[in-house]
């Protein structure tokens, strides 16, 4: 047996020849390599969830005194160009080809700084002595914000297939930047339970200079994380040799891909309720059970804790049930458990159970969710012979983004109609309190069981589909000769 050792710019390969019939491809990923994709998916992922997902709407809301119609309305303009920028920019990247940088590294390296300036000034408004002042902030703010978010966060999704070729290095890079995204996802909603909630206004409150000190720190921090990191990435030559399609057959082919229109129809109506969730969980934790500080932060660590400890529970579903099956299990236990919630959390000790169920729920979403997408890329690969990660990136994000706008509003329209007070000293009436839980809790439910009856149509399942799966890894396993081939031809082996 002859083991040639290859090293590359932060990649070794190993080329193990038994026969001209027969060789394997192994990869070594250095532990910086790692380390860096780690940091990125931390970064751009605790960036986003603070701005997008968990705490602007209410910071703007309650804290600002932005009225619930004005942060809705704002959230429903940002759709569009919260929907359109994610394909647009995503097809700029795929065709950005700097000899010095290459394709990713500039938009890590040079919109770090911009990014962490964005994401400290979001909780600085600059206008604040009027309603109107308010609004138009926060609409910049979410314009400027997205915009940078979005050319980081489609190629931190992108890079595991532009770092690695094999199936089980890109695996190994996935354990690195999946701890990255969950770490930074618990401390997006940790940190505004402890320092945002309370019955003080924005002026009057003694946490708020903390907590902005706290944004500072961190955003100077993950931009030095994301500047720092792109020394340390690799951009792959194989997701290189294949000419991209140009923008208008990327989207037609992408929509002949039945799998990929039935998933992201459910995926939409899924994100819609989770980030119900991410932004109403301060609003139940606040108003229904009346907790601020540290204590608000117990419903939400178990939560996570339950996300962690059924990681591994869903891993073995999957291989017991299949994805599609475990996918569509976890949908119904989540819809499940919100209804629970409705019924029994309204005070603190029912809440801590509803909340260990809603966390056992997601944790399957959270495993499953990429591994249904991973399929469905693999799908467009059998349709048009590319690999096209980036592409679908962005036509996810096209799609899914709008929840990001449509999930507020909705919660902020309802709570509003049950009498809601944006006033932080003022009384709620329980009027109110019966809004929040049914924004909280029902609606979530109904949409997520509605997720769930959408994704049985979803045909990617059974032993057809993984002949094919089979198949396609011996269409990788020649792209990867082919890949070293080009490295020989052009003296780098």
């Amino acid at each position: 047996m002859i083991e040639i050792k290859v090293k590359i710019k932060n990649q070794v390969i190993y080329l193990t020849e038994n026969s001209k019939q027969e060789n394997a491809l192994e990869e070594e990923i250095p532990r910086s390599s790692k380390l860096a994709f780690g940091g990125i998916s931390f970064t751009s992922g605790f960036f986003s969830s603070l701005v997008i997902a968990t705490s602007f709407t209410y910071f703007y809301n309650v804290k600002l005194g932005l009225s619930e119609t004005l942060t809705g309305l704002a959230w429903l303009i940002f759709i569009a160009w919260n929907a359109i920028n994610d394909p647009l920019l995503g097809f700029v990247e795929d065709r950005t080809k700097f000899e010095k940088y290459g394709r990713r590294i500039p938009y890590i390296r040079f919109g770090a700084p911009i990014y962490a300036f964005l994401f400290i000034l979001a909780w600085f408004p600059i206008f604040v002595g009027s309603q109107l002042a308010l609004f138009f902030n926060l609409l910049f703010m979410l314009y400027t914000f997205d915009t940078l978010y979005t050319l980081i966060g489609l190629i931190s999704y992108s890079l595991p297939a532009e770092m690695a070729i094999t199936e089980r290095a890109r695996s190994n890079l996935m354990v690195f930047g999946a701890i990255g995204s969950a770490f930074s996802m618990l401390l997006s909603f940790v940190i505004p339970a402890i320092l945002l909630t309370g019955n003080e206004p924005l002026e009057a409150d003694p946490l708020i200079p903390i907590f902005r000190i706290t944004m500072i720190i961190f955003g100077i921090i993950g931009g030095i994380i994301l500047f720092v990191s792109s020394y340390y990435i690799k951009e792959n030559k194989y997701a290189m040799m294949e000419e991209p399609l140009n923008f208008k057959d990327s989207i037609i082919e992408t929509f002949k891909n039945k799998p990929f229109v039935i998933f992201e129809i459910s995926n939409f109506i899924f994100l819609t309720a989770q980030y119900i969730l991410t932004n109403g969980v301060l609003y139940y934790v606040d108003f229904v059970l009346d907790l601020q500080g540290i204590m608000a932060m117990i419903p939400l660590i178990l939560f996570f804790l339950m996300v962690f400890l059924f990681f591994p529970v869903y891993s073995k579903l999957v291989k017991i049930w299949g994805l599609k099956k475990a996918f569509i299990f976890c949908l119904l236990f989540t819809s499940a458990a919100f209804i629970i919630g409705f019924i029994i959390g309204w005070t603190f000790e029912p809440a801590i159970v509803a909340m260990i169920l809603m966390g056992a729920g997601l944790s399957g979403y959270f495993l499953t969710n990429q591994m249904v997408m991973a399929d469905i890329i693999d799908n467009d690969e059998i349709l048009t012979g590319k690999r096209r990660e980036t592409s679908y990136a962005g036509m996810n994000a096209l799609i899914t983004k709008p929840t990001n706008s449509i999930a507020p509003w909705l919660f902020l329209t309802i709570i509003g109609a049950f009498g809601f007070i944006n006033d932080p000293e003022a009384t709620q009436p329980e009027s109110a309190e019966i809004g929040i839980m049914i924004a909280f809790t029902l609606l979530p439910a109904i949409l997520i069981l509605i997720s769930a009856a959408i994704m049985y149509f979803f045909p990617l399942a059974g032993s057809e589909w993984k002949k094919k799966k089979e198949e396609l890894h011996e269409v990788h396993r020649e792209k990867e000769k082919e890949y070293l081939r080009t490295l020989e031809q052009e003296g780098k082996l």
